[in-house]
């Protein structure tokens, strides 16, 4: 049974006391992955994120999915069944950095995960691959704390430009392209995840390859006072 969520807009109007919630927990999740790449920036001398971006979706795009799911246009029903109202996407540089990010995020006390779909290891029948977790996080306002829906999508350049691509034909086409189309996007999911095994394969031989190359030596005087700066 799915849990029920609400909203108490206390006098407020009910649509504007929502989106806000919405709009707030994208902001919480984007400072979230700016405080993680300053991390493994500064720290973990690696930044398996490329970039992030978020959405809010539109009051029309809400009616719509509503309408195809047989709900009426209602907050009560917006905020129950759709899960994607405020959304999250993190572009990785490889398919191993996509699990580490979303274990992370799990790990972190204030997020709960509700779901998670891995379209990596079970691609959709069109090929599409990512990972997808529905998660809340908790906005506090003056009334105490509301848990609030964000959809977070995970996944590499690859995946990304090939989702990008199939997103422009099923809107350009409203979802009726020629068979052909789909055929061939099929065929580019195929050879997009073959691009992400080789850029991987290629990433960890580099990574081999300069383990082996002697460090540069620090003069004993600077090693002496930067020794002293950390402690």
């Amino acid at each position: 049974m799915q849990e029920e969520y609400s909203v108490q807009a206390d006098g407020v109007d009910e649509w504007t006391y929502t989106m806000f919630l919405y709009t707030s927990a994208l902001k919480k999740m984007n400072m979230k992955m700016e405080i993680l790449k300053e991390e493994f920036k500064q720290i973990h001398k690696y930044n398996p994120i490329e970039h992030v971006s978020s959405r809010i979706k539109t009051p029309e795009s809400i009616v719509k999915k509503l309408h195809r799911h047989g709900k009426e246009a209602s907050i009560h029903e917006m905020v129950n069944y759709l899960n994607d109202i405020a959304g999250i996407r993190i572009i990785c540089s490889f398919t191993p950095d996509i699990y580490q990010i979303a274990k992370m995020l799990s790990n972190q006390d204030d997020i709960t995960v509700l779901s998670v779909k891995d379209y990596i290891a079970h691609p959709k029948e069109n090929g599409y691959r990512s990972y997808h977790m529905i998660v809340t996080i908790p906005i506090y306002v003056a009334t105490g704390t509301v848990q609030t829906k964000v959809e977070i999508q995970i996944r590499t350049i690859a995946m990304d430009f090939w989702a990008s691509l199939e997103h422009k034909i099923h809107y350009k086409f409203e979802g009726n392209a020629p068979e052909y189309m789909y055929s061939e996007l099929k065929n580019c999911a195929e050879i997009a995840a073959k691009l992400d095994e080789k850029m991987l394969a290629l990433n960890n031989t580099i990574l081999e390859e300069s383990a082996k190359i002697p460090s540069p030596s620090i003069p004993e005087k600077l090693e002496q006072e930067i020794g002293q700066l950390a402690n």
